[in-house]
């Protein structure tokens, strides 16, 4: 079964206007299938098979060759000579659109081969698993979205457990291509530390402690969490100021970009393990941002993503700024939470010239998004996904 892609109709556009396309992300967002359906003409070669990968680091010129036409070369980090040889041949014929497709997900040697040859030459997308609203325009159920996720192969499968998807994914991926990566020594030591990831999820996050609670070094616990950050596993979110040079420096939180992967770890695996576990909140808060932050970037605006915490302890899970306003959206995992317990009124106070647009992210399950006292809106983001969200609450003032 496909389910389609928002991503689909920036890629055909981008394959018009430049020689070359590159699609990175996590392992298993589906890279390689969107690129074959979205270009169904094209030659596929794969990297990851050794025996091809060895070919075209011998002898790059003649391995291009073969390729007169388009071409997806599939997670190319594993071949890094062919970058100089691209590079030429599109200096060579740059009316060829569109012709070299490349995925890859080893961020690190990957956005190298990029900026040092490929720069300026190549456009460059981020895919991430499957959101909400994609879910829901393939007429699937999302009931089950908070401890499954999005990898594809969960929902175009439906058979197939998320356990036992997870435990293989863990195994194949996190231990053996992240620790190859990192050059981690004891397996042990890396599960340790991806474990206690998960507990710090949704906080913020103290390289110092996670250290201590592994047993390797400051040093080590930060190289490690941003090789997760850059191979598509976790996200650090930065804390919002009006004085953008502080937010470089302050303290991020921690988030997983995909919350079934996170449900895995926590084991949580159905609504009654989740309504039972002591980390429910953090687990929605981690759905709310993943949401927020694929509807952000389908529109350019990822980087307006923030957090907000005051010298007091007073927090607001999510900023989104917007000109002249931000838009506030607090996570709680219940149908009718109590406005007291959220710190809005912190906020205003906070930024008195700023328009607050304020909205509550819960299990409420009316039809769409509706507003409460004091003009606060309710958003189920498993009901309504983030494009609702983003007619009603943040343009909605706008009319």
């Amino acid at each position: 079964m496909w389910i389609g892609r928002d991503l689909s109709n920036a890629l055909l556009g981008a394959a018009t206007q430049r020689p070359a396309l590159l699609l990175s992300g996590a392992r298993q967002t589906g890279k390689s299938s969107l690129l074959r359906r979205a270009f169904p003409e094209a030659a596929y070669v794969s990297f990851d098979r050794p025996a091809v990968s060895e070919e075209a680091d011998s002898n790059p010129t003649r391995f291009l060759e073969q390729f007169k036409d388009q071409v997806i070369l599939d997670e190319i980090q594993n071949a890094p000579t062919l970058f100089r040889e691209l590079k030429a041949r599109i200096d060579a014929r740059r009316e060829h659109k569109g012709k070299w497709l490349l995925t890859g997900s080893q961020h690190f040697p990957l956005m190298k081969g990029v900026s040092e040859s490929l720069a300026g030459r190549i456009r460059v997308f981020d895919l991430d698993t499957l959101s909400i609203d994609e879910v829901l325009k393939a007429k699937l159920g999302v009931s089950d979205y908070l401890w499954k996720g999005g990898y594809p192969e969960l929902w175009s499968q439906p058979g197939l457990v998320a356990g036992e998807f997870f435990d293989d994914y863990v195994t194949t991926y996190l231990e053996r291509d992240l620790r190859t990566l990192l050059d981690v020594g004891s397996l042990r030591t890396f599960d340790r530390f991806l474990r206690l990831c998960t507990l710090r999820c949704a906080n913020l996050l103290n390289y110092s402690d996670l250290a201590r609670d592994t047993g390797i070094s400051p040093v080590t616990a930060k190289s490690w969490v941003q090789t997760l950050e850059v191979s598509g596993i976790v996200s650090l979110l930065e804390p919002f100021f009006s004085n953008q040079s502080k937010r470089l420096v302050k303290t991020p939180k921690l988030y997983f970009r995909d919350v079934g992967l996170l449900a895995f770890f926590l084991g949580v695996s159905s609504e009654a393990s989740w309504r039972r576990s002591s980390l429910q909140g953090l687990l929605w808060e981690n759905l709310v941002f993943g949401e927020l932050l694929r509807g952000l970037k389908a529109k350019g605006k990822q980087r307006f993503l923030f957090f907000w915490r005051d010298k007091d302890s007073h927090e607001v899970d999510f900023l989104i700024e917007k000109e002249g306003a931000i838009v506030a959206v607090e996570a709680k995992a219940a149908e009718r939470p109590a406005l007291s317990e959220v710190h809005f009124r912190q906020l205003e106070k906070c930024f008195p010239r700023k328009r607050i647009i304020k909205c509550i992210a819960c299990t409420h399950a009316g039809p769409r998004p509706s507003t409460v006292a004091d003009d606060v809106w309710l958003w189920n983001p498993l009901h309504h996904g983030f494009s609702a969200f983003w007619k009603a609450v943040y343009e909605g003032e706008d009319g």
